[in-house]
């Protein structure tokens, strides 16, 4: 009943605000610096009109129902079938790194890489169209299912960081679901249901050794370095979570470099270790990686508004599931700037139902989404700046590549799963 009501809400802000001045951003100042040294320069800011935040990302926000604009494009690209042999091929091999002879660890480490349950393959997909914006050469690929064979030469390279970055992020998974205590995962019952927390725990574990084997094939001190660090920044954004001081999660700044850490380090460090695999300049890496942190953060604050607004069905999980579990969120964030009185709701906690729906309450009447999917639409704007950034190409590969990659940032504020 909640959801239902927070739903009506939010359909009748989309239409109230159609013409309202967007409320102002405080979150972070032009000059805050997260510990890590990320800065998120001109994340948020005071708007007054959507004017200015058309002046600001360069997207016109009037005439659309819910205050997130799409970029139109001459010609809609589907990113996904232009790697779509490759994703084969990628799929192929992961099914064979995790084979084991120990039967229950090999069903577990296959669980999420089996037909049909393999996900959406974002991130294979990104760091696939990133080694060709990068002015990679596709070799003719081989057979499907020849595993490790294959030539070593630079695509194959790149394509096992796709790998090794797929196998990351499924182990993190596996660990989230067990933290969680999730029941489903990808519309399927979630490997801890099926075959129990201590073995879906081995399985991560099993997964983030097989990426390191993988990973110290590549011989690139500098590329072992990068996805290390990600795995370190996957462990301290799972702690940060658990954080119960209220100054903390109550941050926009520490909420921001949680995201970082849970998310957009794994794709962005990846596709930093693309453009460093391929010989580009440290310029070059670094605008891979800029792609890679903010495209994250975008995936990560639509994320965050789906599980409000989606459906279980939907989303291949329970709704509502981080605010259950007390996990503040940027759109209970944004609300409570708005509705100091919601502070004294969250620091008591959710175990209580009636706690829920009081929190939903003050999001529907807030701009709270809103505000989230704004956010989100300036960190995909900036990802789409970065791939104009690239040195000029006149490859026909390249530029459907880079528009592929741009056209992900647009895909990824429109998704509803």
């Amino acid at each position: 009943m909640a959801r239902a009501a927070l739903l009506h809400l939010l359909r009748h802000r989309s239409v109230a605000t159609a013409t309202a001045p967007l409320s102002a951003y405080k979150c972070l100042s032009s000059n805050s610096k997260t510990p890590s040294g990320i800065r998120w320069t001109s994340i948020c800011r005071a708007f007054s009109s959507k004017a200015a935040v058309n002046d600001l990302i360069g997207i016109d926000m009037a005439n659309t129902d819910s205050g997130v604009a799409v970029m139109e494009e001459k010609e809609r690209l589907d990113p996904f079938s232009l790697v779509a042999d490759e994703l084969s091929l990628i799929a192929n091999r992961l099914r064979s790194m995790v084979v084991t002879e120990v039967p229950n660890l090999a069903s577990a480490a296959e669980y999420f890489f089996k037909i049909g349950a393999e996900g959406k393959r974002f991130r294979p997909t990104v760091l696939l169209l990133m080694a060709t914006a990068l002015s990679v050469r596709i070799p003719e690929l081989p057979p499907a299912g020849v595993g490790d064979t294959l030539p070593t030469d630079l695509r194959t390279s790149q394509q096992r960081i796709a790998e090794i970055t797929e196998m990351i992020h499924v182990a993190s998974l596996l660990h989230d679901d067990v933290l969680d205590d999730a029941d489903k995962r990808r519309g399927i019952c979630s490997l801890n249901a099926v075959m129990g927390n201590k073995l879906a725990v081995l399985a991560g574990d099993f997964l983030l050794s097989r990426a390191c084997v993988s990973l110290a094939s590549l011989k690139n001190t500098e590329v072992v370095t990068l996805i290390a660090t990600v795995v370190e920044n996957l462990v301290t954004g799972e702690t940060m979570q658990l954080t119960t001081a209220s100054k903390q999660r109550f941050s926009m700044d520490y909420y921001m470099q949680k995201t970082y850490n849970k998310t957009a380090s794994l794709i962005s460090n990846s596709c930093k270790s693309i453009a460093i695999l391929a010989g580009h300049t440290a310029e070059v890496a670094m605008l891979a990686f800029e792609y890679g942190k903010n495209l994250g953060l975008a995936f990560q604050l639509i994320d965050d508004v789906l599980d409000f607004t989606g459906t279980s069905a939907s989303l291949g999980k329970g709704s509502l599931s981080d605010i259950r579990h007390g996990i503040i969120t940027a759109p209970i964030l944004f609300a409570m700037e708005e509705f100091p009185e919601l502070h004294a709701v969250v620091d008591q906690g959710f175990k209580n139902p009636a706690n829920v729906d009081i929190a939903l309450g003050f999001l529907g009447k807030s701009s709270g989404i809103q505000r989230t999917k704004e956010l989100a639409m300036k960190h995909a704007n900036l990802a789409a700046q970065v791939i104009e950034s690239l040195p000029e190409s006149d490859d026909a590969n390249v530029i459907r590549s880079r528009q592929a990659l741009i056209d992900l940032t647009q895909r990824v504020l429109t998704r509803n799963k």
